[in-house]
């Protein structure tokens, strides 16, 4: 883990780190060891902190040996609920976790990244398969609640769990499925009564939403089920979007290094294409694309900064990079062209990116 100097507060408002300080106004217990942590938005930060249903916060979770430490955790609430809740679930040696759970109270303040990531549909009307095992729950209940608040999307709801206590946000998920009937169904699946799923027992209750995109977290067995399972119900394989936690070692909250003028003599040019507007930036080897972007003043999706967590995945239109990490692609994600912008450094003199 990279150590944070444990002389700043991360919690200071005044501090040179990236993000800002977020005050918590509620946290609610939705099980034995989860709980829904609510974040009050100012007003001067709606624009920043606006989300996709399906996006994650990266907060920095104080720690007296390293200052703070960097973890990514799931939006729970939806856009249209007030404040922006993540949900946590303890975890028997997770650092961030525990102290969550065990030290975060109305008041408490954290230093929280704005919303970042790709885990979202392309609108809420959509008709979706939602898979979630335990706390992977937590960017489904986000499209769920989005989706249900919409006037035609419908959801099938695959939740596993180890037994009914466990199951987080049991109530409202139940109040859901009563309240729109046909537009909402769900199958939970407990392992104290029926074992872990099977590919083939996901792929028989699952055949009837072979139209649909599918969006599966949890853990990476639970992962490998669903895209087993959805195989063999004849889903389109293409159309299956997953969520995969990974533990960050570096520090995002770290200010970026400003660019020195000498090595912008042989820096690339490159034409970024972001939310419906162009920009032509010059792009040294020194630094990545993300990099660039903070420095200019353009509204970037990054999170980890280190090629774990893909929420700055993008796509090269024209020219070369060199890849740098890559753990959140898979192969056939770089074999189309894309790459991971806080990864990627030009090796060619024009390039074109898209978002």
């Amino acid at each position: 883990m990279t150590s944070t100097p444990a002389s700043i507060d991360s919690r200071d408002s005044s501090a040179d780190l990236l993000g800002n300080v977020l005050e918590v106004d509620q946290v609610i217990s939705e099980t034995s060891d989860a709980v829904t942590i609510r974040f009050s938005i100012p007003a001067d930060m709606a624009d920043d902190y606006a989300f996709s249903p399906g996006q994650f916060l990266t907060l920095a979770i104080p720690s007296e040996r390293d200052g703070w430490v960097a973890r990514c955790y799931s939006i729970s609430s939806s856009p249209s609920q007030a404040g922006l809740a993540v949900t946590v679930k303890r975890t028997a040696d997770g650092y961030g976790s525990n102290w969550l759970c065990d030290n975060v109270a109305p008041g408490s303040t954290l230093r929280v990244l704005p919303p970042s990531g790709q885990f979202s549909p392309r609108s809420p009307e959509a008709d979706l398969l939602l898979c979630a095992a335990g706390s992977g729950v937590t960017p489904a209940m986000s499209i769920l609640r989005a989706v249900m608040e919409s006037i035609t999307g419908r959801v099938a709801f695959f939740y596993a769990n180890r037994d009914e206590d466990s199951i987080i946000f049991r109530d409202e998920i139940s109040a859901l499925s009563d309240h729109f009937g046909d537009r909402l169904v769900v199958r939970h699946w407990l392992e104290v009564e029926s074992g872990l799923p099977t590919a083939a027992e996901f792929a028989g209750w699952a055949a009837p939403f072979k139209d649909r995109e599918i969006f599966a977290c949890g853990p990476a067995p639970f992962m490998e089920m669903v895209r087993a399972g959805a195989d063999i119900a004849g889903f389109d394989t293409f159309r299956i979007q997953t969520e995969e936690y990974r533990s960050l070692s570096g520090d995002p909250f770290q200010p970026i290094a400003e660019i020195d003028e000498d090595s912008l003599s042989d820096a690339a040019l490159v034409e970024v294409n972001i939310d419906g507007d162009a920009h032509v930036l010059a792009w040294p080897t020194t630094h990545t694309l993300v990099d660039v972007m903070v420095l200019n003043g353009i509204d970037t999706p990054y999170a980890c900064r280190e090629g774990k967590c893909g929420a700055c995945v993008c796509r090269i239109g024209q020219g070369e990079v060199a890849l740098g990490r890559t753990d959140a692609l898979e192969q056939e994600d770089i074999e189309e062209g894309y790459v991971l912008g806080c990864q990627a450094t030009p090796t060619s003199r024009n390039i074109k990116i898209e978002f």
